[in-house]
């Protein structure tokens, strides 16, 4: 599944793609393509062993990637990145307030021009 498969037909993310996507990128480059279905939503990452710290940097670089959203150093933290729910949560986040920014930068310049 691609980021725009993971889109309803409005171009919205849709969450349940969304996670399905992220759960299918982990299990293919951390699990070796073993779904074993202990992977839920809220199954720590860090604390099951499933990742590592090296591992992190490879699913911010894929979340990166795929959802074109960016990572700042201070929001590479297990609050974002430690469960398929808290990634979801992260990148709804990010593209929200990148909208609301988009929609800010264009109102302001019909208001300048």
């Amino acid at each position: 599944m691609t980021h725009e498969q993971a889109q309803d037909g409005e171009g919205e993310l849709n969450d349940m793609d969304l996670r399905s996507e992220i759960k299918k990128y982990i299990i293919e480059n951390f699990l070796y393509g073993e779904d074993d279905n202990t992977l839920g939503d809220d199954v720590s990452f860090l604390e099951n062993g499933i990742i590592d710290s090296t591992g992190v940097l490879e699913l911010v670089s894929f979340v990166q990637n795929t959802y074109a959203v960016k990572v700042a150093d201070e929001e590479l933290i297990p609050d974002n990145f430690d469960t398929l729910s808290k990634i979801e949560a992260f990148i709804m986040r990010k593209k929200e307030n990148a909208t609301y920014k988009h929609i800010d930068a264009s109102q302001e310049s019909a208001i300048v021009s």
